[in-house]
């Protein structure tokens, strides 16, 4: 697996950009109507950590990724990402983040290479560097062979790294994965996770992800924070929030139940991995 080489292609952090925290959100609310999706998001991430935000379907995760991401705009509050306000310096936010959704991203109609070289063109790399950069992604995720199919013949797992490889080649801060694994089967799933360690432990990103896998959070999160009904209810270690329910050989299960009082239930093809992705958009 190569190494990924080259300058990055993104803003100066600010100069009062506090180091010790690279997203930060205050009192940060988004309505639909009447209808109060998240309510006084107080979060922050240090560089490089690992977080996770989870909850039951209709939590706000989703809202939460779609304000942080530039997507949708806040009714109320603040979040800032490396140092930007994603209100009012959107721009620079953008090109400090990676995304990739839960719905998919990559077309089916086009090789994966081809898909890469439109976000190259999409992140404004240099034409100089882009197919350098486009190489070593492809080599990082291990699709170097698979770089010339059509992407509608690959697997589930080779669509999530193809999107994962999209998402790095401008070199982000951090990187946003809204339900990384939806979809896939066990090998796959736990391919990404190890790719998921690596651009943490290899290239110091930061990783702020949804999952409904409770095993996935205990296994790849420094701390999670559990929302439900758009409020945050607790946040911590898996460690610390086990440890706090008093109850031998807890598990994050546990503590989910405990917060939110629901269970989540621990899947191929482009259009089984289109279908299954769509579903879970659906339900949030």
């Amino acid at each position: 697996m190569t190494k990924l080489t080259g300058r990055a292609d993104r803003l100066e952090t600010p100069t009062n950009f506090p180091k010790s925290v690279i997203l930060e959100t205050q009192e940060l609310t988004h309505r639909f109507d009447k209808f109060t999706a998240v309510d006084g998001l107080n979060i922050s991430v240090a560089p490089g950590e690992v977080f996770g935000l989870l909850g039951p379907n209709g939590a706000g995760k989703s809202t939460v990724i779609k304000m942080l991401t530039t997507l949708l705009p806040p009714s109320s509050g603040r979040a800032t990402i490396a140092g930007y306000d994603v209100t009012h310096q959107s721009q620079a936010v953008r090109r400090a983040i990676g995304y990739v959704p839960q719905a998919l991203s990559a077309d089916g109609s086009l090789t994966g290479y081809e898909n890469l070289l439109i976000f190259a063109k999409l992140y404004d790399i240099p034409s100089k560097r882009r197919q350098q950069r486009i190489r070593d992604v492809l080599e990082f995720m291990g699709l170097e062979e698979a770089a010339h199919r059509l992407v509608r013949n690959y697997s589930g797992g080779m669509i999530r790294k193809l999107e994962i490889a999209q998402s790095i080649l401008h070199r982000p801060q951090i990187m946003f994965l809204d339900e990384p694994t939806v979809g896939l089967d066990p090998v796959a799933r736990s391919q990404v996770w190890n790719l998921v360690q690596e651009l943490r432990a290899d290239y110091g990103t930061t990783i702020f992800l949804t999952t409904h896998f409770l095993e996935e959070a205990d296994s790849l999160c420094n701390r999670v924070a559990i929302m439900n009904r758009g409020k945050v209810i607790a946040t911590g270690t898996p460690t610390d929030l086990k440890a706090g329910l008093d109850k031998p050989n807890a598990t994050l299960d546990d503590v989910f139940i405990q917060y939110t009082g629901a269970e989540l239930a621990s899947g191929v093809s482009y259009h089984d991995t289109a279908r299954t992705r769509r579903n879970a958009q659906r339900l949030g």
